[in-house]
């Protein structure tokens, strides 16, 4: 691991892949996708800070019923909001990715644990050769002000179960802050309807021999409301999902409430 903290941490996978875009060129298009449900209250912190480099940005609402659709169309009239096709987060993003016309999509949640003034960072990497870009809080230059210690134990458990699975390097596993390049969408072939969709994404980039490069990212701590997260049930789905995507079978998991 690289100890420069703007140098990314790459993931080593057992085939290279073609980037389809020349190193150093900019994108076309910047798609933001923000899966939310009853976040009112921290839209407004998390649109303030967009940079002018995200083109569209996409709210999926999960079927909210406080103001958090109303609320991003006053903090950011040309934002675009859709309506998740079923519950959970992985159907939430899955839904807005299929919106998304941006060259590059980036993903990040909507409760304020996460800073958009990053999201110029991520895109550096896709610009330089790099096909998936994930944040790691627990890279050189990363941290996080919210995580609990049974979490933080839990997460190093599943990333270690991970790096022996998939022969990879990874540092960080359960965190949504990531980037990539659109035309990988479909051989990332994403069907997690839940939290572990981020896990299936890592596993899905790996398996496909994408250049995966994990960059610093600090979390923090959710501004107001209560989290969707349950760490025992998810983190069982995460596990499921790298036992079953490394046998090459697919669980079907139940529905998830909540997007957020």
């Amino acid at each position: 691991m690289k100890s420069d903290p703007f140098i990314p941490h790459e993931i080593d996978t057992d085939r290279g892949t073609e980037t389809g875009q020349e190193t150093g060129s900019s994108p076309t298009t910047v798609s933001l996708i923000v899966p939310a449900r009853n976040e009112a209250r921290n839209i407004p912190w998390v649109f303030e800070q967009i940079p002018n480099c995200v083109d569209e940005v996409i709210l999926v609402d999960g079927d909210s019923d406080d103001a958090t659709v109303s609320m991003a169309v006053l903090c950011l009239p040309s934002v675009r909001s859709v309506r998740q096709s079923g519950p959970g987060k992985g159907n939430a993003l899955r839904t807005g990715f299929l919106a998304a016309t941006g060259d590059y999509i980036v993903m990040m949640d909507a409760d304020g644990s996460m800073s958009p003034a990053e999201i110029p960072h991520y895109l550096h990497f896709l610009n330089n050769g790099f096909d998936f870009v994930k944040g790691s809080r627990f890279v050189q230059g990363g941290g996080s002000l919210d995580i609990t210690r049974f979490r933080r134990m839990g997460n190093r458990l599943l990333v270690a179960a991970a790096n022996q699975l998939y022969h990879a390097s990874l540092t960080d596993l359960c965190y949504g802050f990531c980037a990539f390049r659109r035309s990988f969408l479909d051989q990332l072939d994403l069907h997690a309807v839940g939290f572990e969709i981020e896990t299936e994404m890592v596993v899905h980039a790996l398996r496909c021999g994408l250049r995966i490069a994990e960059v610093p990212s600090l979390e923090l701590p959710r501004r107001s409301g209560s989290s969707n997260l349950h760490a025992i049930s998810d983190g069982r789905r995460v596990l499921r999902t790298l036992l079953s995507e490394r046998t090459g079978t697919r669980s079907v998991h139940g529905p998830e409430p909540g997007a957020g």
